[in-house]
């Protein structure tokens, strides 16, 4: 079961720096003039083999203090987002309250699905969480931002969603 920890937490590393790498080529902003693609694009660049995974970055300002802080309740959020998206859990959902520096202090999550990896941060200072979905899955992003936004009672929301191919 340790291994298993390593390797989610491993995951949950690589991935954000993944993210932090896309640039404004590859990233779509959702509040950006640009048009971020719809379901049906993404759909399309999977099913020609275009597209090989679909990361969407999702950042969330103002949420609920309650639920920021709650390990029951992101366990709760990750099972009712895969269950919206389809997505099969591997293993059960890791999340780990850690940080000394109160700037970043609060929740790590981690979930590993059987098509990739969901992962987010909760900061305890300001309310904010940075989540991750990344699956090679199709799944329709605006779908996963607008359940992320009311689960957690955000009053702003800002996402990326990025092809990879």
């Amino acid at each position: 079961m340790r291994v298993f920890k390593v390797i989610q937490i491993i995951s949950f590393l690589v991935l954000s720096a993944y993210a932090a790498i896309a640039n404004s080529k590859q990233a779509t902003p959702s509040n950006s003039t640009s048009q971020a693609p719809s379901f049906e694009e993404i759909k399309k660049e999977f099913s020609d083999n275009r597209a090989w995974r679909l990361l969407t970055s999702i950042y969330l300002h103002d949420c609920s203090p309650k639920k920021v802080r709650s390990e029951a309740d992101i366990k709760q959020y990750v099972k009712e987002l895969c269950d919206l998206i389809g997505a099969k859990r591997f293993g059960e959902t890791v999340v780990v309250n850690f940080g000394e520096d109160e700037r970043i202090a609060g929740f790590s999550m981690t979930q590993l699905i059987e098509t990739s990896l969901i992962s987010g941060h909760f900061v305890n200072r300001n309310n904010y969480i940075y989540m991750d979905v990344f699956s090679c899955k199709a799944y329709d992003p605006d779908v996963v931002i607008a359940f992320t936004k009311k689960f957690f009672e955000a009053k702003e929301a800002r996402s990326h969603i990025i092809l990879r191919r």
